[in-house]
């Protein structure tokens, strides 16, 4: 993920189960933003995900009508999406994906619907029966979902059936960012990373959250920051797994024409290639969704190309993907990546969930100079791996840095088991303020 100050700028020249019987229509024309007879104002309402049978033999009937493109004329994926890759995707989808499975799993959670500054904000919010659990509000970024987080709920709220200690239970809240899965779509400009982290403070306060913690990677990322400059008396520190650390002379340095600086560390050397790869050869996707979203008319129609939008995220991402519909064992499964990208056909979210990168304007690596205690666990094969000068730098109150040796830009997703050991070992040192 990258912003629209990014690809303007550098390029251009760049959520106790809701069992209510409360249906949501999820599909196409079908889609509702608001559950029946749902109140407003402050109300927190429960949600039941129910998509109707009519919007799945719909997305059957899409995808055995595929129309295919010819196969690229190279043997790597630098033209984007491979052919093969997404043609094993869809038939998967067509012939043994099973949409039910995930929407149970939904409904197994508490999951509710509040309206926040005009718009219906979706969270899943599980509480720990631990006492002193800490609560933690997560955030999930494009072309991700709540679909990210569901492999955390048990190991964070549940850590004694998971190889932890009752003084590391988390209560969590999961939201859906406005334009996302099963949140409203805003119908009016201004939806930006600061309304969103605006909106979460008023939501954990809204639950009776006097102390909390907040975690985000991607656009989670800039949300959760944003919450810490906001500097809520209730915040008492962040989490990251994708920081803003990059130095002014480096930004500077990869734009075009740029070189790099000589006195670079092994781990400076190594973030740099990363960024300037990304920014050369993985920005295809954000320079469109931040100048002309709104174009994006045949992702809405079409699943397969969906599908292959979504893939085209980053190439380390990419490349797990494409080994997954392989055969191959990884950290995600067939089904996890299906799941996600189903969630963005079903709820018609492609076009007002790529509108984020229209009205960001914040540069996304840039530090914020955040004030209030800063955690950042480290994934190899994110966009770029911080480096721990560069980090230490940004965030003047960096409370916890590790580098982790697996994981990606999907880290709860695809390493649910280390992302919650770095949570518990993240915030350890703030739970005496709770």
């Amino acid at each position: 993920m990258t912003t629209a100050l990014e690809t303007r700028q550098d390029r251009r020249r760049f959520l106790k189960n809701a069992a209510m019987g409360i249906a949501f229509a999820g599909a196409a024309s079908l889609f509702s933003a608001h559950p029946a007879s749902a109140a407003k104002g402050e109300d927190i309402r429960p949600f039941h995900v129910s998509i109707p049978k009519d919007a799945l033999d719909d997305l059957h009937r899409r995808l055995t009508a595929t129309r295919w493109p010819d196969r690229e004329t190279v043997a790597d994926a630098s033209q984007g999406v491979r052919l093969r890759t997404i043609q094993q995707l869809v038939q998967y989808w067509r012939t043994d994906y099973d949409w039910r499975k995930i929407e149970a799993r939904l409904n197994a959670l508490p999951q509710f619907v509040t309206e926040i500054d005009g718009i219906d904000i979706h969270f899943i919010h599980v509480r720990s029966k631990h006492e002193n659990a800490l609560p933690l509000i997560v955030t999930h970024g494009w072309p991700g979902s709540i679909i990210e987080q569901l492999k955390i709920v048990d190991p964070l709220t549940n850590p004694t059936a998971n190889g932890a200690g009752a003084s590391d239970a988390f209560h969590l809240v999961i939201p859906s960012m406005p334009g996302y899965g099963f949140s409203g779509r805003p119908t009016a400009t201004g939806w930006n990373p600061q309304r969103i982290a605006r909106a979460w403070t008023v939501l954990m306060k809204r639950l009776g959250y006097t102390r909390y913690v907040a975690q985000g990677g991607d656009w989670g990322n800039a949300v959760t920051e944003q919450m810490a400059l906001l500097v809520p008396p209730e915040l008492l520190g962040i989490h990251t797994n994708m920081p803003a650390t990059v130095p002014d002379d480096i930004a500077k340095a990869l734009q075009p024409g740029g070189t790099m600086p000589s006195d670079l560390s092994a781990d400076e050397k190594h973030a740099y290639e990363q960024l300037d790869d990304f920014y050369k050869h993985g920005l295809g996707y954000a320079i469109e969704m931040a100048n002309r979203p709104q174009t994006l008319q045949g992702i809405v129609d079409s699943p397969s190309g969906l599908a292959a939008f979504i893939l085209d995220h980053d190439i380390r991402s990419y490349e797990l993907i494409a080994r997954v519909f392989d055969g191959k064992e990884e950290g995600l499964t067939r089904d996890d990546i299906l799941d996600n990208i189903t969630l963005y056909w079903l709820t018609n979210t492609a076009i007002s969930s790529a509108r984020l990168y229209w009205e960001n304007k914040l540069n996304f690596f840039e530090p914020k100079h955040i004030a209030i205690p800063v955690a950042v666990s480290v994934f190899p094969d994110e966009i770029y791996a911080a480096p721990r000068t560069w980090t230490e730098r940004a965030y003047p109150k960096l409370i916890h840095f590790n580098r982790l040796d697996k994981g990606g830009h999907f880290a709860a997703w695809e390493q649910p088991k280390l992302f919650s050991m770095e949570m518990r070992s993240a915030f350890r040192s703030l739970r005496q303020s709770i």
